[in-house]
């Protein structure tokens, strides 16, 4: 019992001796190795740090001969310390006091170029030697992207000069970037090449930096396509982030890039995956370089790869990149490689949005590839359709808010889309397509093989290598006829409608808008392929009356610069419009020569009018033809009207 008892108390008694804790291993300790470090006792000969307050060393003494000073020495060198300190806050404070008054002063409207630039210049000499402290700060920042906007070239210089060991410093400062990015506004093409070559080797970080990544895309837009490209390569390999001069000027591509010097693309896949992961985790993809080097990386992604980010951008990410030229065709991507969950979070990503994405230049373009591609008519009719239903009338006119609407009456039409266009809707993903070719190839051979015919064999054979690229595009394309889709989203959702109504409504203005005249003359001839024919019959009789009553108004008989408006006819755009919809539409043509034309041709056989007339003979439709005939034979023999040259086009669709 006494031995327990012994036992027992022994740990309390090893707490009250004094003295060092006894030697433990390293290897075997538990706590973590700062800590370890530690000394438990603050007078311990290992604790290394001077203790406090700040003893200086007098000078002219060994560091084991320093005399300690006095606690009331301590005390006077440390009041002296902080004086000095509030001294220099004080003539902080002061400059900034004083910058701040000649801001006032510098900034407003009604003062002249002369005392401005006077005021300029007394700031900068105030600010000399001071500028990468001043830069930084939250007032002074502004005094002095003030004094970089009027001042001389010479002062710009000078700051710049000043500034310029420090930039990649400042450059991610919440305040000194708006500096940085107005000094490269400013800089001349010396200076902005030597702030680029600075970058080398910190883009990659910059780019994961909020306020960094915002400097290197504005140095990305101001350079010119050599300097771009320097930004870019860096993030393509580590071989090519060391060495500058592997490659040259002309080798742009990615996959040129990697054929040319040999190198091994699964080592490229990785460098680009650790450099874009981390861009894509923290959400910083509003720069058209992230969104140029994620086009480059989809050239060479595995399908894992692709399919990965593919998921991380769906969603309203990806509203985020579509308004650049490359960051639409990632939103295409997107859109036709991803499956029907992520195709339904790009959807839901848009509410709210569709109406500013359908009048942007690439945003139009991914709209485009949405209603072409997407099965689920339901959702898209309930986000996209109705949103652009909303502002139906401001689509119509818009350049780019016209695209996909034109693209539901008439897909993929040359005349409305650019090659650029066609060729950013046919791009694919090269992994994920060969997947999809290769899966559309054993469906086809285990269809041949499990057909016992020896002589069909070679038939069925031959219709799955030319049906590869049909395969391929349902994959891409969607399930769905796209017969189907269009008359779902179009005339089902009840766009089609509005369309027609907005039509018949602005039918003049529409007629002479060098934009609005394509869709009015989709709606009028019902689409291709007759989409809008028999279920809006009635709706397409009322635009024909409307476009009938504004061509049978009076012919005005003042001066184009004393008329407001010129008359339909007389119009550059509207008179070519009702010419062609003369051409292609027989029912336009005969409610408009018997309700508008009719015995009036003579009044109208001259100028871009008389194409109108004369187009009635041009019609490939012989009853076309035979209302005008009598009428306009008379104007021909009398010389009024010109006989259409047989081989001018008739402007037909296509």
């Amino acid at each position: 019992m006494a031995a327990k008892k012994q036992e027992k108390s022994s740990p309390k008694k090893r707490k009250q001796i004094p003295g060092n804790k006894p030697e433990t291993n390293s290897s075997t300790s538990k706590k973590p190795k700062l800590l370890d470090s530690k000394p438990s006792n603050p007078r311990s000969t290992d604790f290394k740090k001077p203790p406090k307050p700040f003893k200086p060393r007098e000078p002219g003494l060994d560091h084991e001969k320093q005399v300690p000073l006095s606690k009331q020495e301590g005390r006077l060198r440390a009041k002296e310390l902080a004086e000095a300190r509030k001294k220099k806050r004080k003539r902080h404070y002061n400059l900034e006091q004083e910058l701040a008054h000649l801001w006032e002063k510098m900034r407003q409207r009604n003062i002249s170029k002369e005392d401005r630039s006077k005021l300029v210049s007394e700031a900068v000499e105030k600010m000399k030697g001071k500028i990468p402290e001043i830069a930084s700060s939250h007032v002074s920042s502004r005094v002095l992207q003030t004094c970089v906007k009027y001042c001389s070239q010479a002062e710009k210089d000078a700051v710049f000069e000043e500034l310029q060991p420090h930039l990649l410093t400042l450059a991610c400062n919440t305040y000194a970037v708006h500096l940085v990015t107005k000094m490269l506004d400013n800089a001349s093409k010396m200076q902005l090449a030597a702030f680029i070559s600075s970058l080398r080797g910190h883009v990659a970080s910059l780019l994961r930096h909020m306020v960094g990544s915002v400097v290197v895309e504005h140095a990305y837009q101001l350079g010119n396509a050599t300097q771009k490209h320097e930004l870019l390569v860096e993030l393509y390999s580590t071989e090519l982030q060391l060495f500058k001069d592997l490659i040259s000027k002309n080798e742009g591509r990615l996959l040129d890039i990697i054929s040319k010097l040999d190198l091994q693309k699964s080592s490229v896949l990785r460098h680009m995956t650790s450099m874009i992961q981390p861009i894509l985790e923290k959400g910083i993809i509003d720069h058209s370089i992230v969104h140029r080097v994620l086009i480059e990386y989809f050239t060479i992604a595995e399908q894992f790869s692709a399919t990965d980010v593919i998921k991380q951008l769906s969603g309203p990410l990806l509203v985020r990149v579509i308004h650049t030229k490359d960051g639409s065709k990632v939103g295409m991507l997107c859109v036709k490689h991803g499956s029907s969950k992520e195709r339904k979070k790009i959807i839901k990503g848009m509410k709210g949005h569709v109406h500013k994405i359908a009048l942007d230049q690439g945003g139009s373009m991914v709209l485009v590839c949405l209603v072409s591609t997407v099965d689920d008519t339901k959702l898209t009719t309930k986000v996209v359709i109705h949103e652009l239903q909303e502002n139906l009338k401001d689509l119509v006119l818009d350049k780019n808010g016209r695209r996909p609407l034109l693209q539901l009456l008439h897909p993929n039409c040359s005349r409305y889309l650019t090659p650029d266009d066609l060729a950013s809707l046919s791009l694919s993903i090269p992994s994920l397509s060969n997947k999809a070719e290769h899966d559309n190839s054993e469906t086809k051979s285990s269809k041949v093989n499990n057909s016992g015919e020896e002589g069909s064999s070679d038939l069925e054979l031959d219709e799955a290598d030319t049906n590869a690229e049909d395969g391929l595009h349902s994959v891409e394309g969607g399930k769905k006829d796209p017969a189907i889709r269009r008359q779902e989203l179009l005339v089902q959702s009840g766009l089609a409608e509005k369309l027609v109504d907005v039509c018949i409504t602005s039918a003049g203005e529409l007629l002479r808008s060098n934009f609005g005249k394509e869709v009015i003359y989709e709606v009028a001839t019902g689409g291709a392929g007759g989409i809008l024919h028999p279920t809006l019959d009635d709706k397409l009789s009322e635009l024909y009356e409307t476009i009938a009553s504004l061509v049978a108004e009076p012919k005005s008989q003042e001066s184009k610069e004393d008329s407001k408006e010129e008359h339909i006819l007389e119009n550059f755009h509207s008179s070519r419009t009702i010419r062609k919809l003369i051409l292609d539409c027989p029912t336009f043509a005969s409610t408009l020569w018997n309700k508008a034309l009719k015995g009036k041709c003579e009044l109208w056989a001259q100028g871009h009018s008389g194409k109108v007339i004369a187009a009635f003979l041009e019609s490939s439709d012989s009853k076309v033809n035979q209302l005008a005939e009598k009428e306009l034979k008379k104007l021909i023999d009398g010389g009024i009207l010109k006989m259409p040259d047989p081989k001018v086009a008739t402007g037909k669709k296509e």
